[in-house]
């Protein structure tokens, strides 16, 4: 084994030790601190933390937070983390992208055949529990969060646990 694989594979496991320790913080921050994709940080996550939905089910899994009402939107990249606040349309396919149209703020067209894993993520966040699903792409990257939303008392949305445990449930299943 070559230097540089030991020291590649001594961060990766510093920092599944560190997450099976302690799974808060910025995911990517750390990911990047250690040498590995967002994708793989977040596969280091102990069991408690996440499961796994299949990329088939996106349009699925879109359909049901349709439902929820206001969710927090969350698009983190080198140069930017975006939030926006508002419901998720259902979304359509067409002309190669997965297309959100509605009345809220929240839009766009997604390059849905990009997804390669998602990701029901529950972990402390600043100390405070936080409920999230994750979209990843074929590079490792995280594509976009949708986090249930917070009440004015900073507590989450109760019937929003709910239907983010009942959808992870149910597409965990299917995960392979």
């Amino acid at each position: 084994m070559s230097n540089t694989t030991q020291a590649a594979d001594d961060r990766r496991a510093s920092l599944a030790r560190r997450l099976a320790e302690n799974p808060d913080g910025v995911i990517e921050t750390l990911a990047r601190d250690h040498g590995v994709t967002t994708l793989e940080a977040t596969r280091m996550l102990p069991s408690a933390n996440c499961s796994w939905a299949p990329a088939t089910a996106f349009a699925d899994i879109f359909k049901d937070i349709a439902t929820w009402g206001d969710v927090l939107f969350l698009v983190h990249t080198p140069n930017i983390v975006l939030e926006c606040v508002g419901p998720v349309p259902r979304g359509e396919f067409g002309r190669g992208f997965f297309n959100l149209h509605g009345d809220g703020p929240i839009g766009g067209h997604i390059k849905a055949d990009r997804c390669s894993a998602i990701a029901f993520v529950r972990r402390p966040f600043m100390g405070l529990d936080s409920c999230s699903i994750q979209f990843f792409d074929e590079d490792g990257a995280a594509m976009f969060k949708i986090f249930v939303r917070r009440r004015p008392d900073r507590s989450l949305d109760a019937s929003q646990v709910r239907a983010f445990q009942a959808l992870a449930a149910q597409f965990a299943a299917t995960a392979s």
